[in-house]
């Protein structure tokens, strides 16, 4: 049982990868250094913030999320589950005549197949999130406590064809980057 769960440890636990990074306290300089990183050619590169920065998916160029277009069918998968499962239940599996009233009738229903629609939509929104940004990791790599509450970071991977720590380091301190070091991410 042991080994199971060593194994299970190892497989969410990610590989740390090696890079230079750059911290700032000003997200301005962040994104600015950001476009002038991409500018220069790199690629593999990472922001890292504590709260959502304006600019930096077009500084990186980030493309849109494909997650609306998921939310989309599931949302779409659900509201037909729910007319398909409303139908069936009163029309078909357990048909009560009450009072002369329709077997089946959208408007008592609306409430079944909105509940369906929001929670295929929620789900499917939350799960491929997870699945997009590989959660759950165990002992994710810490770059600087400070990430997660005040400060930001860049940071660039090794292998990426124009990687050159002085060329980085130049370009990160001309824009005001408190501290820049060699890092596993």
């Amino acid at each position: 049982m042991l080994k199971l769960v060593e194994a299970i440890e190892n497989l969410l636990r990610p590989k740390g990868r090696d890079g230079f990074v750059g911290i700032w306290s000003d997200e301005h300089k962040l994104v600015d250094a950001a476009r002038e990183t991409k500018n220069m050619g790199v690629s593999k590169v990472e922001a890292i913030s504590p709260f959502p920065l304006h600019g930096i998916d077009e500084a990186l160029g980030i493309p849109r999320s494909f997650i609306p277009y998921i939310t989309l069918a599931f949302g779409l998968t659900g509201c037909l589950l729910g007319i398909w499962f409303t139908w069936w239940t009163s029309a078909v599996d357990w048909p009560i005549n009450v009072g002369g009233k329709p077997m089946w009738s959208l408007p008592a229903f609306i409430p079944i197949i909105f509940e369906l629609t929001i929670l295929f939509s929620a789900l499917s929104s939350v799960g491929s999130l997870f699945v997009i940004i590989g959660l759950p990791q165990v002992d994710p790599p810490v770059i600087d406590a400070d990430l997660t509450s005040h400060k930001f970071a860049l940071f660039v991977y090794a292998e990426d064809s124009k990687y050159d720590e002085s060329k980085l380091e130049e370009l990160f301190k001309s824009h005001g980057a408190e501290e820049v070091r060699k890092a596993v991410f």
